[in-house]
C-alpha cells in the first residue's frame, strides 16, 4: 500500500518507490529505499511528516503515493 494510506504512529517498512527516474532519485537521497522504515508523525492538509533515520521528514502526498510499504 502507499504511505499515505499508513495509519499515524504506525511504524512500516519500505517495499519499493515507484515514479520516474528523478522522482526516484529524489526520494533516495532523502532515504526512501527499500528496506528502510518509516513511521508516520502527522498528516495536515494532504502532506505528511514522517520519521526516518531518527529525524524527521516532510513530504507532499504526492511523493508518499509513490512510496510502497
Amino acid at each position: 500500500m502507499p504511505l499515505n494510506y499508513a495509519e499515524i504512529g504506525e511504524t512500516k517498512t519500505i517495499q519499493r518507490v515507484g515514479g520516474n527516474e528523478k522522482t526516484k532519485k529524489f526520494l533516495e537521497e532523502l532515504g526512501f529505499v527499500a528496506g528502510a522504515t518509516v513511521s508516520v508523525v502527522t498528516s495536515m492538509a494532504g502532506n505528511i511528516i514522517v520519521n526516518m533515520k531518527e529525524s524527521r521528514v516532510a513530504i507532499s502526498k504526492e511523493m508518499a503515493a509513490r512510496i510502497y510499504v
